[in-house]
């Protein structure tokens, strides 16, 4: 079995979480992509940095020292950007009580990215090849929804046999089998601006007119079909005493399949006005596609689960409504997500990995690599 440690796998996952990298600072976050690439080429690693661009970090391609061009093998997939801003750090520390320790996106996702990372490098310094070669893609842009980085996803994803993702695990170690899909609108209403005194009767709101379209949005929320629409903010209007001429909204939608999706999105598209002398647009689509249990998704899972027990601990899996990047690659190759470090707080000041969980998912990860054919 593998030799991995606690102490050492920590200790690379916290020099990971100090070095900050939030989306929207893409200097700090090329700076650690820099650190990675550095770290890779020293154990023989073929290294591809792809510069960053429209206001994002680079990504880094790291391949494994085996492997000839074009033979298709194992994808893992880990982002390093976060939803912390620089300074984080100053209020959430670095820290370790109690078998759990804390930090700024050291569950989503460093952790998981260092122990995938960990895996490779351990495989490649015995000299040992896997059957398959292996590709670790990091990516500066997921927590914004990856629009720099999907093509390049999707390529990776069709050179490869299987896709690992290092997302966390979910409710005490379950790994992921499956993702609603995500969309993403934006809603403009436009109406006619007047004296909110003197001239009400000649205004139409478009406040007004908005407020009526969150009821019908809200409305498409659908459970048992395992749809959900969220209006998460709005904006319009200039004063208290002028009928708004405008008003904005943003709007989330989880969608379970593809079927269900080209529905729904074309229900949002088509909203039409409820009130007279008012327009709508409605901007935006599908963001992340939805990501099923198909055969061969199903199949891959009850081998890693086999693994997982010959390690010594029973893996389940979930679907969840969150998306990933697994969701642009689970319609091309067989994809696992959620393979990275158990904790909980993804996002929060109290964001947290259990130590526990660092040892059996390197392994998990580097047994992966090993088996898979």
């Amino acid at each position: 079995m593998a030799g991995f440690e606690t102490e050492k796998l920590l200790a690379g996952i916290r020099d990971w979480v100090e070095h900050e990298t939030p989306t929207d600072a893409p200097q700090a976050v090329s700076g650690l992509m820099a650190k990675v690439a550095t770290e890779a080429a020293s154990f023989g690693a073929r290294v591809q940095r792809i510069p960053g661009r429209d206001g994002f970090g680079d990504h880094l391609v790291v391949r494994s020292p085996w492997g000839a061009e074009g033979e298709k093998g194992i994808l893992v997939m880990s982002h390093l950007d976060t939803v912390h801003p620089v300074g984080s750090l100053e209020r959430m520390p670095f820290r370790v009580e109690d078998g759990i320790a804390y930090g700024p996106g050291i569950y989503d996702m460093k952790g998981g990215a260092y122990l995938a990372f960990s895996a490779l490098r351990e495989i490649a310094g015995e000299g040992r090849n896997t059957a398959l070669p292996i590709t670790h893609l990091f990516t500066s842009d997921e927590e914004v929804g990856s629009p720099t980085s999907v093509a390049l996803i999707r390529q990776l994803a069709a050179e490869a046999k299987y896709v690992l993702v290092t997302e966390p695990a979910r409710e005490g170690g379950k790994i992921v089998t499956a993702r609603k899909g995500a969309a993403r609108f934006e809603i403009h209403v436009k109406g006619r601006p007047a004296h909110s005194g003197a001239r009400h009767q000649d205004g139409r709101s478009a406040i007004e007119e908005l407020a009526r379209q969150i009821l019908v949005l809200h409305a498409f929320t659908d459970y048992a079909r395992g749809v959900t629409v969220n209006v998460g903010t709005i904006s319009g209007g200039t004063r208290a005493n002028v009928v708004a001429e405008e008003a904005h909204a943003l709007v989330d939608m989880r969608v379970p399949n593809p079927a269900i999706a080209e529905e729904m999105v074309a229900k949002v598209v088509g909203l039409t006005p409820v009130g007279p002398d008012v327009t709508i647009t409605v901007t935006g689509g599908l963001n992340r596609p939805p990501y099923e249990k198909l055969p061969g998704i199903a199949a891959l899972f009850d081998h890693t689960r086999a693994l997982a027990a010959e390690i010594g601990f029973d893996l389940q899996d979930l679907k969840t409504g969150g998306g990933s990047d697994g969701n642009f690659t689970a319609d091309i190759a067989p994809t696992l997500d959620g393979l990275g470090v158990d904790g909980k707080g993804g996002h929060t000041n109290y964001e947290q990995l259990y130590l526990e969980s660092l040892v059996p998912r390197a392994r998990l990860l580097r047994r992966l690599m090993e088996t898979l054919e």
